[in-house]
């Protein structure tokens, strides 16, 4: 993708862990994340993102093998780069599969993998999944060393971290935001499709989805919690809405 369509629609995807986080706080069947994900698909998501971790805190195996059967658009799995997570993903064979760092006493994702520090634990990984047909991600922070290092290794796309710039105010959001847009425009030059994501919220994601290098935005957590007041099909319309009010010409030209 290159930043001369400024215009072109921006790709949600939504991540329905969280869904199964509260179904596993009773250990019964309900609420099912499969569910979710065809609300998320019926309220405007185009793609499902769903992050089965080592420990199993929320997205379950069975989870896996549900969505790759039902779904009628790209399911993008998270995993980390473990010989297991590799096994499951070649398996079920996903349309996208994106790396992610892991680290079991984390609560969430805390930064970006390690691309330029990692290349050769790495290289193996990517490699395997992309002779399997499967599109890899890296999830990595918005630095030219680790877009370069993404470039070097073969992955066709990589997903920036957002949650710093979530989680900042004021003039260091600013200063953030200004880095995701650099490093933006810097992963479209090397020829990598653009993502981003972690943290995002209605307040957060305009200045985001207005990145015209961006191709597709992924946000989960916020969505589910959002879903408790409003409903899983107005939040994600309202999040929808709001990425292409931001990508709209109109908005290009203000």
């Amino acid at each position: 993708m290159t930043s001369t369509n400024h215009s072109k629609k921006l790709r949600l995807g939504v991540n329905i862990d969280h869904v199964a986080t509260i179904r596993n706080a009773r250990g019964i069947r309900h609420p099912d994340p499969v569910r979710a994900a065809g609300l998320a698909v019926r309220a405007g998501a185009d793609g499902i993102t769903a992050h089965l971790r080592e420990d199993r805190r929320h997205i379950a195996d069975e989870d896996i093998a549900s969505l790759t059967d039902v779904l009628a658009v790209p399911l993008n799995l998270e995993v980390a780069a473990t010989d297991e997570m590799l096994e499951i993903a070649l398996r079920h064979k996903p349309h996208a599969c994106c790396i992610v760092p892991e680290k079991r006493q984390e609560l969430t994702t805390e930064g970006g993998l390690d691309a330029a520090g990692q290349h050769n634990r790495l290289k193996h990984y990517v490699d395997e999944l992309g002779r399997a047909g499967i599109r890899v991600s890296l999830f990595i922070d918005p630095e030219k060393t680790q877009l370069d290092a993404a470039r070097a290794l073969g992955a066709p796309v990589t997903e920036l971290h957002t949650g710093k710039y979530c989680d900042l105010v004021g003039e260091a959001r600013q200063e953030e935001l200004e880095r995701i847009r650099e490093a933006s425009r810097y992963g479209a030059s090397l020829g990598l499709e653009m993502h981003a994501g972690h943290g995002l919220s209605f307040e957060t994601v305009a200045p985001i989805a207005q990145i015209p290098e961006l191709a597709e935005l992924n946000i989960g957590h916020f969505l589910i919690g959002e879903a408790i007041f409003h409903g899983l099909e107005v939040s994600i319309g309202e999040m929808r809405r709001l990425m292409d009010e931001a990508r709209s010409p109109d908005e290009e030209k203000a």
